[in-house]
């Protein structure tokens, strides 16, 4: 593990406190839990969007005009 120094506002610093006591945690593990979250949540979305990019298109249409709205 890094230790690392992190400036934040006053504001901030104290609800990261309250937060890290209300589970019952260090303002330090807390901050390191908090990116690692973004870090995972980041990646699945990265993962998801490129799966996305990636897929075969079957939109098309054979030929023939899509239905109206009347009829559908």
């Amino acid at each position: 593990m890094k230790n690392v120094t992190v400036t934040m506002e006053d504001s901030v610093a104290e609800w990261a406190r309250l937060e890290a006591a209300r589970r019952n945690t260090s303002v330090s593990r807390l901050v390191g839990e908090l990116l690692a979250e973004k870090m995972h949540h980041d990646d699945a979305y990265q993962r998801a969007l490129q799966d996305w990019l990636h897929r075969e298109r079957t939109w098309a249409s054979d030929g023939r005009p899509y239905p109206g709205r009347e009829s559908l």
